[in-house]
């Protein structure tokens, strides 16, 4: 292609990229104290499975847990003091909100169950969940996306909220790592 044909497939690719309606404003601005309350258009996602048989889910397109049939997992209670702080998402940005997440499972029993949890009903409105006070929060500081966790532990399916907020105080006197708070906060639960 010559180098003259090539400048009006540019613009043509950039104006179509410059329009509000492909990419909407809010899913890319930066979410800091000032958006009170603290809304969220994307989230972090992952699954843990506790005390089950053949655990599997899927979310978003994506299997998080697929376990065997035959091996049961290890209960929570065998974390110790680590549980349920060990639980963190890795699957980044996924934009609000994909179907609901397909959950099968057998528990400790052997008993099988099946669930379809359904994220976006959990967090209608895009809140974010947090335990901090908004005085408390730093201003001007960027909020990144927030992760949330499901986990199936024997019967019972937990849905976590776990959200990086920025403090105007240090939380651990004399650790200058520690000016953020990073709460689990549950937000649903459900026994089956």
């Amino acid at each position: 292609m010559k180098k003259s044909a090539l400048a009006p497939l540019i613009v043509f690719v950039l104006a179509s990229f410059s329009s509000t309606d492909n990419f909407p404003a809010q899913e890319y601005r930066t979410l800091t104290v000032a958006d009170w309350p603290l809304k969220f258009v994307r989230h972090d996602f992952d699954a843990f499975c506790y005390s089950t048989y053949r655990c599997a889910v899927r979310y978003n397109g994506f299997t998080f847990a697929d376990d065997p049939d035959d091996k049961l997992q290890i209960s929570s209670a065998s974390l110790g003091s680590g549980y349920p702080d060990n639980l963190k998402a890795s699957y980044l940005g996924v934009p609000n909100f994909p179907m609901p997440a397909d959950v099968s499972w057998r528990s400790a029993d052997g008993t099988a169950h099946h669930a379809e949890v359904d994220i976006a009903h959990i967090f209608a409105g895009g809140l974010i969940k947090h335990n901090a006070k908004r005085e408390d929060i730093a201003e001007g500081v960027s909020i990144a996306n927030p992760e949330i966790i499901l986990e199936v532990n024997d019967r019972t399916i937990n849905v976590y909220m776990r959200a990086h907020i920025p403090m105007k105080t240090l939380q651990i006197p004399g650790n200058r790592y520690s000016d953020y708070r990073a709460d689990l906060v549950l937000a649903w639960s459900k026994t089956y």
